[in-house]
């Protein structure tokens, strides 16, 4: 049965991933009104995803520390902040390309510190048997609130103006931080560290690197992430626009996020089954795979209905594999060392995101556009290629064997 403080971290999620859709979404197309240069398109994307790259080691450490509730909520009212004063610039005439870069900027900073929280308290929260439904109804309401419902609000939004785009989020993230107050229970590791923030740092790196299966999985995750981060931060300029490949108006690539949506949900609750059927590693590979070659289509099927039917099997393939990904992260990892390990994991995953993000800028300028996508596509499949062969159904088995008794010693203490 699912807990009280569930039903709340579920109600927070929703809201502020719908906050998160309408953000990602509506600050690339208002930067599309500003520029069309690629490289300074792509900048936007390299804004918001920085503070991955810079802060992710930090914000593990501090989850191990403190209150992960209390780091969602003010991190979620710091977004709410950001955003107002954003509205502020739009209504003074000043929200030009380097107040949004900042805005991104500033945006990116709260969800690192939220994210890296959410995911760390969710053991706290139900107990490990539950985790894979858990998780999945989680990415279900995430994804549903970043593209099904966020992006074509966006969209919609877009056309009253900046203003209207950035305050409807600001008000999703105020009500997410508010409904975090109604979870009840410890959110804080039991002993928590009283060393120094770097020696704990530490010790998360070390604990992921001598992990073999999760450390292979973090590089994947990383090697998948610099890709698609190139392919979508130009994406945007394939399909929206007169002078865009597709010629979409800006409400279309909220109905191409929508479609992506309507998939995710359908992978995040079919994920469990699947994977309890044909075997975690067997879906995670297979998943993964399937989700690679897809990136091809937009290429050589350049209409609104093979990309929309392609979105919805990319989100479907992206949720299965993420649902088994953070279920067997979290079963692994034990609680006191979740948010560093986490973290760490994070910073590879995410911190490849503004790295490709750039790179997808600066090839889109000088190669063009399909040349970017196309090369995306063969570094995932590549990728898959290379980490089925550390990653295997008994190498995983056998870390989840060593986690137990560990598990069992915490369980009966």
């Amino acid at each position: 049965m699912i807990s009280r403080s569930f039903r709340w971290l579920w109600m927070s999620s929703g809201l502020s991933n719908i906050g998160d859709g309408v953000t990602l979404v509506g600050v690339s197309l208002i930067a599309v009104t500003l520029t069309r240069s690629p490289l300074l398109v792509s900048l936007v994307s390299t804004a918001a995803t920085l503070p991955w790259l810079l802060l992710t080691l930090h914000a593990g450490a501090l989850a191990d520390r403190h209150d992960r509730r209390r780091i969602m909520a003010v991190s979620n009212g710091a977004r709410a902040g950001v955003l107002a004063a954003m509205i502020l610039a739009a209504w003074s005439g000043v929200l030009n390309l380097p107040v949004l870069l900042a805005g991104a900027l500033l945006l990116g900073v709260a969800e690192v510190f939220a994210d890296t929280s959410a995911q760390s308290i969710l053991p706290m929260v139900v107990p490990r048997n539950q985790l894979a439904d858990a998780n999945g109804k989680l990415i279900a309401v995430q994804t549903v609130g970043n593209n099904f419902l966020g992006a074509p609000l966006a969209g919609i939004l877009t056309g009253i103006g900046a203003a209207a785009t950035l305050g409807a989020p600001a008000l999703l993230y105020a009500a997410a931080g508010l409904a975090l107050l109604g979870m009840r229970g410890r959110f804080h590791v039991e002993a928590p560290s009283t060393r120094t923030l770097r020696a704990d740092i530490a010790d998360g790196l070390r604990y992921l690197w001598d992990h073999r299966v999760l450390r292979a999985l973090s590089i994947f995750a990383g090697v998948l992430n610099l890709a698609n981060a190139a392919y979508f931060a130009v994406f945007v300029l394939w399909v929206v626009g007169e002078e865009s490949r597709v010629g979409l108006p800006p409400s279309g690539y909220g109905l191409i996020a929508a479609a992506l949506a309507l998939g995710a949900v359908a992978g995040s609750l079919l994920a469990e089954k699947l994977s309890h059927r044909a075997g975690q590693v067997r879906t995670l590979i297979t998943a993964d795979l399937v989700n690679s070659i897809l990136l091809l289509v937009p290429v050589f099927l350049p209409t609104a209905v093979a990309i929309g039917v392609t979105a919805a099997l990319l989100g479907a393939t992206n949720a299965i594999s993420n649902v088994v990904l953070v279920s067997l992260r979290q079963r692994i990892v034990p609680e006191e060392l979740l948010g560093r390990v986490h973290a760490t994991i994070r910073l590879i995953g995410m911190g490849a995101t503004p790295l490709g993000a750039a790179v997808g800028g600066f090839l889109g300028v000088r190669v063009g556009l399909p040349a970017v996508f196309c090369t995306a596509a063969a570094l995932c499949v590549i990728a898959v290629a290379l980490v089925s062969r550390p990653v295997t159904g008994r190498s995983v088995a056998e870390a989840e064997r060593a986690a137990q008794p560990a598990e069992a010693l915490k369980e009966t203490a």
